[in-house]
């Protein structure tokens, strides 16, 4: 494989009359075309124009193949066979990029740099033809497989006592039309207080079919121990909880309650109603929430009766956090803790535009995710303390009339 003396002086000549950048790529190229010759040379059993009876094949001329790597684009020879076919281990079939620009273009794939961007990036770094679409797809395909055995693992090995749900929205194509489509995402609070993403899908999240499959998915590996879930109101998702969680309380986020009561409430009064029926949330305990509430019913019922109404009907609804820790209202009456994440798959998403199709708006929202899930993981805080789990799990559902009333509901509990 060694270059002779009379060769080192040439591509030593060579290389005199180029400037630096050019002198890598030129190195780089020999080294290339070294290892695959002297690979080609072992398949065959002999070196070029060599008679020994090792020989298994003949050489047929060479068909060019263009390397990309961060020392430019590398012109090389792959050698052809008259029986039989040869390629390098050194490169992969199909791929043109080496592995230190696989990893610069997952990398920004997952970032959210759109595909032209991302032929920017690889031409800064000294690839002259770039890279395509086709090959950024499917350099992140190879995402598929890190997701999907994140999707699959088991959730056995813990309770789960709280469970959150929500969605987020993107573009994707769906049958040639370009629709929209909901990256719904399951959280949950491990029995010693550590957060995890349970799980994820694309889909209709307003399908009450849709929801009680991907919950009924999560069950299916392992999920179990569930107090508590927390969610919108979409009446497809309050339906398949009542389905799949039987015997969990469910909270309505109060978040997405209040600004349902805003939407019906004059601009000018928005920020007096808003204040008032906080009010219900700053309590000591659950004896108090109940007694401020009715004073919040009442007060409202001169002023606003229709948000009088909807706060009567939604009582047992956002009020499930009160039979629960104290110490865990904050973290359990809405799905907030959710908005960040939720917030960074859009900003990635938003990039991109429109998605060829839901399964590649699962593969980036997807290593989002488990991006998210490992920064948990190794992180030192947990969500909730070691300490106020152990109160949780010692108090009696059987304690807490708000959690018999919300799992007393017919409409939660219908198949």
């Amino acid at each position: 494989m060694a270059l002779d003396q009379s060769a080192l002086l040439e591509l030593l000549a060579q290389l005199k009359l180029t400037d630096v950048s050019d002198r890598i790529r030129s190195a780089t190229e020999q080294l290339y075309q070294q290892l695959i010759d002297a690979e080609a040379a072992a398949f065959i059993g002999a070196a070029p124009f060599e008679r020994v009876d090792t020989r298994t094949t003949h050489r047929n001329g060479t068909r060019p193949r263009v390397l990309t790597t961060t020392a430019g684009d590398l012109q090389l020879e792959i050698p052809k066979l008259r029986q039989g076919s040869f390629f390098p281990a050194l490169l992969e079939r199909r791929r043109r990029v080496d592995q230190a620009l696989y990893a610069v273009v997952m990398e920004a794939y997952l970032h959210g740099v759109s595909t032209r961007k991302v032929d920017d990036l690889v031409k800064s770094l000294g690839a002259d033809s770039g890279i395509s679409k086709s090959e950024v797809s499917r350099i992140c395909a190879d995402l598929d497989q890190e997701v999907g055995a994140f999707r699959d693992r088991s959730l056995a090995d813990l309770e789960y006592p709280y469970v959150f749900l929500d969605a987020t929205y993107c573009k994707a194509r769906v049958g040639h039309r370009v629709v929209s489509q909901a990256v719904v995402v399951a959280f949950g609070v491990a029995a010693d207080g550590r957060r995890e993403v349970l799980g994820f899908d694309v889909g209709d999240s307003e399908n009450e079919v849709f929801w009680t499959g991907f919950l009924r998915g999560l069950k299916a590996r392992g999920l179990a121990g569930v107090k508590l879930v927390i969610s919108d109101a979409h009446s497809g998702l309050k339906k398949a909880i009542g389905t799949v969680f039987q015997g969990a309380s469910w909270q309505r986020c109060r978040v997405h309650f209040m600004r349902n009561v805003l939407a019906i409430v004059p601009k000018a009064s928005g920020e007096v109603v808003a204040s008032i029926i906080r009010t219900i949330f700053a309590q000591p305990d659950r004896e108090h929430v109940n007694t401020q509430f009715d004073e919040v019913t009442r007060t409202l019922q001169q002023s606003h009766p229709k948000v009088a109404v909807m706060l009567d009907d939604a009582r047992v609804d956002i009020l499930a956090f009160a039979g629960f820790p104290v110490k865990h209202w904050r973290q359990i009456w809405s799905t907030n803790p959710m908005e960040r994440v939720n917030k960074e798959i859009k900003r990635r998403t938003d990039v991109v535009g429109v998605f060829p199709n839901p399964a590649a708006l699962l593969r980036l929202a997807g290593a989002v995710l488990v991006e998210q899930h490992d920064e948990w993981e190794a992180g030192d805080r947990r969500y909730l303390s070691e300490t106020s789990m152990a109160a949780l799990y010692a108090v009696e559902p059987a304690d807490s009339s708000v959690i018999e009333e919300v799992v007393a509901l017919p409409e939660l509990n219908a198949a």
